[in-house]
């Protein structure tokens, strides 16, 4: 084993046995120790450190008489008797005095030796030291030789006896010897040995006996009796984490980190050197912070820094040096190198600029941004001679530049920049913060987004918040003493985080910090009263129907068990499909569980949905509650009766006409909301009035007979007839009323068909117009619809096909009843001419135009080609000299 600087217990032995009891326990200070045993009528001159005297009288009293015994074995045993005294001594640095126990009268040693010759000649002279190491639990004895041991071939054994009491005494008494136990030592080839003792935590104020047993070749050293308090002797390990770095006011600062285990606090011995172009210095300094600052940093400049620890307020041991680290400034320094600030501060960089082995002078120092824009002299400032200042206000957000995440600052010497530059990171905090509490007013949930700061690589994002006892402060501000809540990164990119539980009236102030190694910032802080950010649990039991007579949608509900506020509602609903179109309803009765409102289709599906919140605006609407569906039922009779025509077949052998009534099922808004059945009411003047039911069938056919025959169509639902009704009178008078003059058919494509028609002056009530339509000369059906009577002119939308030949019919309605038809077959002559040359001008005009374009272009071609045949046979006028002098481009415009 390697001896080390520092040594625990350092001890020669010259191969002689020696007893020694004490009384009395030397005390092992912090610090290293000498302990010098010499044989009688031998003086400690030459074993003595620098400064103590070498008058033997100065030890008289500090030195204890050690019998010695000899027990002859050999030739080299006869030089001395039996019994010789011996003299030990302790001492070190630190105490230049000899050392020993008081009470010489109680001490007894005994020697016995293989070699008296040399012993005699050179006697004991040791080194130790003890200390316990930082994790306390391990007390550590070294010991090393100051002599060159005569006696090489002998096996060397150590071993440290010590006892640790169970009971803290401040003067503890001795032993027994069978009271101690041995801990193994391990020894090198130069005499150096190491001991260990396990200490437990409970144990360190007690105080620790030892002494050391040597052996080697048959021959036993014991040493005098030592104490010690572990606590006292700790030696704690060199500083980790040594770093140097330039700081925001351009000092350079020298850190490390504190040990965690030790129980007290250090004190701390740092030495450093600077080597620069212009200075040299060393300087060593105390302190008992962490950190030191050395001011006056020169570009250029190298720094090398040692660190080590001591026990700051008791004894202690000085923890080793720490490995050296060595700092080199730039040529160009900036201070602070980075700065990370929020959008719209300011933010100030400090420069010293070295050029050339010369440091330039502040006033010819100019700033520029990303070397694009050269910053305004109005924010420079001048601060002493080296260094030159820039003040950036109202910073907006940074913009990503690629892989850069931030503004290059550089300090330029006029027209000359360095190729360093500090940095500038400028982040938009305005985050955010929304909190809800839940409808059972358990737990209130916050989210905020952090898309606005992703840019800056490195930086952590955490929630901060102080709960105040009662309601917020009309100016929220970041408090002073506040508490982290975890929020967990949800899929929508929001974070979230829950307080529960939660004090419904106390005001909770939040923020968010960014922690970034440049620094921290904090986003404006917000205050949440979680009584005021309740969400509502939606509605129960909603229901949803069309009133039966009344036609109206009326929607129910039972309103949440909290909060215990006035509620106001809302209602949305539309008709039921895969899309719903949504209309709201507003209800601002806190005390209402119902409402009634008009919707358009009463025989529709309706779903309805309701939510809350409280009515004096504060906190959130609930979530839209479950569905509730209306179910299509009768609510009224139908609005009317069905509009119905007739197709006449007439038995002229029999004189008999059978009329068969032909109607469209009625609509659901006109049947409100469905029909059963439909019954065909008759009247004639012979039989009076009767009715029959012909079911959900859209024909029927009678048997007309008498000269007038009226008929109507009722439709008929769960709820009763309809009142309002069509009605139609075949009479045979009537039918030969002539009232429509002319028609007129006008096709204006295969979709639609004019019809115009005159009337002739008659003295019946004229109540409607029946158009009918058919094609010619095929069995097809008579397509036919009721228009009013004021419409002279009317459009029919049908699939019109043009080689087929159509019949159209107008038949006037009269409340006396059915006029006699106006007929034709086919298209208006005229009309079908006018359309057929207006399609022509549709084919003509269109060739026209794309001939006219045809014909130009080539005109214009030709007229380019013979002017390029008639300039190429005119003479080159730089060849020929008769041509000289003429100007032939002077008529070209005459091609």
């Amino acid at each position: 084993m390697i001896c080390q600087k520092f040594c625990v217990a350092l001890l020669h032995w010259e191969f002689i046995y020696v007893i020694s009891a004490f009384n009395l326990a030397y005390p092992i200070t912090p610090w290293r120790f000498k302990l010098s045993c010499m044989p009688p009528n031998t003086t400690f001159d030459f074993l003595l450190p620098a400064g103590i005297s070498k008058n033997t009288s100065d030890l008289n009293g500090h030195y204890e008489a050690v019998e010695a015994k000899f027990n002859s074995s050999g030739t080299y045993f006869a030089n001395l008797s039996s019994k010789t005294t011996f003299h030990c001594c302790f001492w070190s640095e630190e105490d230049k005095n000899c050392s020993v126990p008081a009470d010489n009268t109680e001490g007894k040693a005994f020697v016995s030796t293989g070699n008296s010759l040399v012993f005699q000649q050179i006697g004991a002279n040791w080194n130790i030291q003890c200390w316990m190491k930082e994790d306390l639990k391990l007390f550590i004895c070294y010991m090393e030789s100051l002599f060159k041991n005569p006696f090489k071939n002998f096996d060397l054994k150590v071993h440290l006896l010590y006892v640790l009491p169970e009971v803290w005494e401040e003067s503890p008494l001795v032993p027994q010897e069978g009271g101690f136990q041995i801990a193994q030592c391990n020894c090198s080839v130069g005499g150096c040995c190491e001991c260990h003792v396990p200490v437990p935590a409970a144990k360190l104020n007690h105080t620790l006996l030892v002494y050391l047993k040597i052996t080697s070749g048959g021959v036993i050293f014991q040493s005098p009796l030592m104490s010690v308090q572990p606590i006292n002797v700790v030696k704690p390990d060199p500083p980790l984490g040594l770093h140097m770095e330039i700081t925001d006011s351009g000092n350079l600062k020298i850190s490390w980190s504190s040990p965690t285990f030790l129980p007290f606090q250090l004190q701390y011995q740092v030495k450093y050197s600077e080597n620069s172009t212009t200075k040299m210095r060393e300087a060593d300094e105390i302190v008992s912070a962490t950190s030191l600052l050395v001011d006056g940093v020169l570009p250029g400049s190298s720094y090398e820094v040692q660190v080590r620890g001591r026990r700051l307020d008791g004894p202690g041991i000085w923890s080793d040096w720490s490995t050296p680290l060595v700092f080199t400034t730039q040529d160009v320094i900036y201070f602070p190198p980075k700065i990370l600030t929020s959008v719209g501060s300011n933010a100030s960089f400090h420069c010293i600029y070295k050029n050339e082995n010369k440091i330039v002078s502040s006033k010819k120092i100019v700033w520029w941004m990303n070397l694009a824009e050269k910053i305004p002299q109005s924010q420079y400032n001048v601060v002493g001679d080296r260094v030159s200042k820039v003040t950036l206000p109202s910073l907006n957000a940074t913009k990503p530049r690629g892989k850069f995440t931030y503004d290059a600052v550089y300090c330029c010497n006029e027209h000359e920049c360095h190729h360093r530059y500090a940095e500038l990171y400028v982040i938009d905090v305005n985050i955010n913060i929304s909190c809800e509490t839940d409808g059972y007013l358990t737990k209130m949930t916050c989210r905020w987004s952090a898309n606005a700061i992703q840019s800056l690589v490195g930086s952590t994002l955490q929630l901060r918040y102080h709960r105040s006892s009662l309601y917020c402060s009309d100016v929220p501000s970041v408090h002073p003493i506040s508490e982290p809540k975890d929020c967990r990164l949800q899929r929508e990119g929001f974070r979230e985080c829950v307080f529960q539980p939660i004090f419904l009236l106390s005001g909770y102030t939040m923020w968010i910090r960014i922690n970034h190694s440049l620094g921290s910032l904090d986003s404006p802080p917000a205050c949440v009263v979680p009584d005021s950010v309740v969400k509502p649990l939606p509605p129960s039991s909603v229901k949803a129907e069309i009133t039966v007579k009344i036609g109206l949608l009326k929607v129910s509900w039972e309103k949440p068990v909290f909060p215990e506020n006035n509620l106001q509602f809302q209602i949305r609903y539309g008709l039921n499909g895969k899309e719903v179109q949504w209309k709201m309803y507003e209800v601002h009765d806190a005390r209402s569980k119902s409402t009634s409102f008009p919707v358009p289709d009463l025989c529709a599906v309706y779903v309805v949905q309701v939510r809350c919140r409280r009515q004096d605006g504060l906190g959130y609407w609930s979530n839209w509650s479950t569905p509730a569906y209306t179910v299509v039922t009768d609510v009224r009779v139908p609005i009317r009766g069905p509009e119905f025509w007739r197709i006449i077949n007439e038995d002229t052998t029999k004189k008999e006409k059978n009329v068969t009534l032909l109607w469209k099922p009625l609509m659901k808004n006109d049947s409100l909301c469905s029909v059963r059945r439909y019954v065909v009411k008759h009247h004639t003047s012979r039989s009076g009035t009767w009715s029959e039911d012909v079911g959900n069938h859209t024909q029927f056919t009678f048997l007309w007979t008498e000269q007038a025959h009226s008929v109507t169509v009722l439709a008929v639902n769960s709820i009763g007839a309809s009142f309002a009704n069509f009605n139609l009178t075949f009479s045979w008078p009537m039918s030969k009323v002539n009232t429509v003059q002319s028609l007129r058919a006008y096709p204006l494509n295969s979709s639609c068909v004019i019809l115009s028609w005159t009337l002739a002056a008659s003295d019946y009530n004229l109540v409607s117009f029946i158009i009918e339509w058919k094609i010619l000369n095929e069995d097809s059906d008579i397509k036919w619809l009721r228009v009013p009577s004021s419409v002279k002119k009317y459009y029919i939308h049908d699939h019109f096909i043009p080689i087929e030949k159509y019949q159209f019919s107008v038949y006037p309605i009269f409340m006396e009843g059915v006029g006699k038809p106006k007929i034709i077959n086919g298209f208006t002559q005229d009309d079908i001419e006018k359309h057929q040359n207006d399609a022509g001008l549709y084919v003509i005009v269109p060739i026209i135009i794309s001939s006219s374009i045809l014909l130009l272009g080539t005109l214009l071609i030709s007229h380019q080609r013979m002017k390029k045949l008639f300039w190429e046979d005119v003479p080159n006028p730089k060849n020929c000299s008769w041509a000289q002098g003429l100007n032939f481009q002077k008529r070209t415009d005459i091609l």
